[in-house]
């Protein structure tokens, strides 16, 4: 396996169109300001896989930076989730569902089976781990 990262700065609002505006404050808290909130994620992503006897490597180093550039940076940085990426406009802009979108986006660009895990870390308390819809929580 082998593992790499990248940081994300974005822009938010936490709320759920299926929640009042009472419900929404009592669940997101501070991340529910109408006025929206901002984030410097950090995102690591492992692969997984044979290494190849030629190379050495699970998978091309610069292949999956790219691959990252383009699922990751390139849809949410410096973006407000909300407004800017569709994905969002029907799916609360949580951890969570970012972890899922990324997952999402690197799955079509990596070879079948290649990827292990999205680990998305809000802040050194606040992680979310996601592996794909198998995925069971991690301690």
């Amino acid at each position: 396996m082998f593992a790499t990262g990248s940081q994300i700065n974005y822009f938010h609002f936490s709320r759920s169109k299926s929640l009042s505006d009472e419900e929404n404050l009592k669940l997101f808290g501070k991340c529910n300001n109408p006025n929206g909130h901002g984030h410097n994620y950090k995102v690591v992503v492992t692969v997984r896989g044979e290494i190849n006897p030629t190379t050495g490597m699970v998978i091309n180093l610069t292949e999956l930076k790219e691959h990252m550039q383009e699922a990751i940076m390139e849809p949410l940085d410096h973006k407000n989730l909300d407004k800017d990426v569709t994905y969002f406009a029907d799916v609360v802009s949580t951890t969570e569902n970012v972890a899922v979108f990324i997952w999402e986006n690197l799955q079509k660009r990596l070879p079948a089976g290649a990827l292990y895990k999205v680990k998305v870390y809000e802040t050194d308390q606040n992680i979310v781990v996601y592996k794909g819809e198998e995925s069971t929580p991690e301690k």
